[in-house]
């Protein structure tokens, strides 16, 4: 996969010189007359790899969303290298699998290609710079003999290395994933991060919502404990500790595999 990496990655638009891959400041987001973000502060550093956990309405899909730029805050502010994230080509969001509609008749080639329209310009035909683009995108995520087939046939595990493909196409520097292992077998999410793992060598910043705190714990560099606040933010050994997983979960605890210093919580005993 290194072979193409150089050209996939090159700068594309201009980023404030030494402002952080992604700040968020005292951000607060209130919709339907409800509080599902407060007063949130934190920053991502380039090449990082976050993950996002907390219960159900924690607020985790609200938080990708506004730092793609696809909701606005009702106060304080994102700043993605120094700029609001609107329109900031930089940004790859994928939503969860759920909210996508599979029977859209598109193959897996042109879902790629949509992440090159902000470049090609909305009326353009593409170039052969930008299909040879899209050709190397699927090689890296091993879909290349997948490119004519329509989107929803695929597995869950084939449908996500699409969406990195399209953020590949992209040249997206700052990846957001909203819950892309639920629903994956043992070998798919092994597929899916062997693919994150080579984006972070080459510096490329991810921002990972998920349900398994196991994973969040052994395979992220830092995990954000959210439910409606930041309730911590670290190392897994220092985010997931029993206090700060109650105040989160309340009575619903998960319980967590012995390792990466974290203390396992049983479950609970039959009555």
């Amino acid at each position: 996969m290194n072979q193409y990496f150089s050209s996939l990655f090159a700068p594309g638009v201009s980023h404030r010189e030494g402002a952080s891959v992604l700040e968020v400041s005292n951000l607060t987001v209130i919709y339907g007359g409800k509080t599902a973000l407060e007063g949130v502060s934190f920053h991502l550093a380039q090449g990082e790899r976050m993950a996002v956990v907390g219960p159900n309405g924690a607020g985790k899909s609200t938080l990708l969303k506004v730092i793609a730029g696809l909701l606005p805050p009702s106060s304080g502010e994102v700043k993605v290298y120094g700029h609001a994230p609107g329109g900031h080509i930089c940004i790859a969001y994928v939503p969860q699998r759920s909210q996508v509609d599979w029977s859209f008749p598109v193959s897996v080639s042109d879902v790629v290609m949509m992440g090159r329209t902000r470049k090609i310009g909305l009326f353009r035909w593409p170039r052969r710079k930008d299909r040879e683009h899209v050709r190397q995108c699927l090689d890296l995520v091993g879909m290349s003999d997948l490119a004519g087939q329509q989107i929803g046939e695929l597995s869950g595990g084939q449908q996500q290395r699409v969406f990195i493909a399209q953020a590949l196409a992209q040249e997206a520097h700052l990846i957001l994933m909203d819950e892309p292992l639920t629903g994956l077998d043992v070998p798919a999410q092994e597929d899916l991060f062997r693919i994150l793992d080579e984006l972070r060598q080459h510096r490329v910043t991810m921002m990972i919502s998920t349900h398994d705190l196991n994973q969040a714990s052994g395979r992220f560099d830092r995990v954000m404990l959210l439910n409606r606040r930041l309730l911590s933010l670290g190392a897994a050994r220092e985010a997931l500790t029993l206090e700060n997983l109650a105040t989160a979960y309340g009575s619903h605890l998960p319980f967590l595999v012995p390792g990466n210093g974290i203390v396992p919580h049983p479950p609970p005993r039959p009555l």
